[in-house]
């Protein structure tokens, strides 16, 4: 039986936790969920969802697991914790909601959180530690990067790169062949009709750029 552990045991860390047992009532899965660590010194020791947090990031080489994910939203936080845990030879699984509708020919990397209600069409490439959150659409032949995170309520059109790191805030639409550059910040709301640079904040009807920040983050 596969063991795994959540990293990360606030909210989005229990929609993760809530998500991935709803999977695990199809009981063809082989997967034990074991609890949460996270560095809050407030959850040591609590108990979420009937789940128990263990520990701290740092104590998960003392948990017995066999896999990881890693449910932050922060992606700068995300991002550096992947990289952590990676290079600790740490294996990442992906949790796809059972509501999640994945059309054929679809391609997810590891550590990706696909929350209730998401769709992804045909042609889709999603990379590594990616969040997909709750109700969002991703169109055909989309290319979405590593450590991007998609919020709730966003529809992206066919088409479409995300490049690593991207945040596209809650409710915002892009629009078909639209690049989104590294590190970018799409706002809440925003309908991007056109590329958004990298290191980039847009925001409004049509989205417009309010702050670029070149190399406040590399990967």
């Amino acid at each position: 039986m596969l063991k795994v552990v959540i990293v990360g045991a606030g909210g989005h860390g229990q929609v993760v936790a809530d998500s991935l047992l709803a999977e695990l009532m199809d009981d063809s899965k082989d997967i034990q969920l074991v609890g949460f660590v996270d560095d809050n010194p407030r959850l040591q020791q609590c108990s979420l969802l009937g789940l128990p947090v263990l520990g701290t990031v740092a104590q998960l080489p003392t948990i017995v697991h066999h896999a990881v994910v890693i449910a932050i939203g922060n992606n700068q936080v995300r991002h550096k914790i992947y990289r952590q845990l990676h290079e600790q030879g740490e294996q990442f699984i992906s949790v796809y909601h059972p509501s999640t509708i994945i059309g054929r020919g679809v391609e997810i990397g590891g550590g990706v959180m696909i929350s209730a209600g998401v769709v992804v069409n045909t042609g889709a490439l999603i990379g590594q530690n990616v969040i997909l959150n709750t109700g969002c659409t991703v169109d055909h032949h989309n290319h979405i990067g590593d450590h991007v995170h998609i919020a709730p309520g966003v529809h992206i059109g066919g088409d479409v790169e995300i490049d690593e790191g991207a945040l596209i805030g809650i409710g915002a639409t892009v629009m078909p062949q639209c690049r989104i550059g590294a590190w970018s910040i799409v706002g809440a709301g925003a309908v991007v009709t056109r590329d958004v640079p990298a290191y980039s904040t847009v925001v409004g009807i049509p989205a417009r750029i309010i702050k670029v920040s070149q190399g406040v983050f590399k990967s």
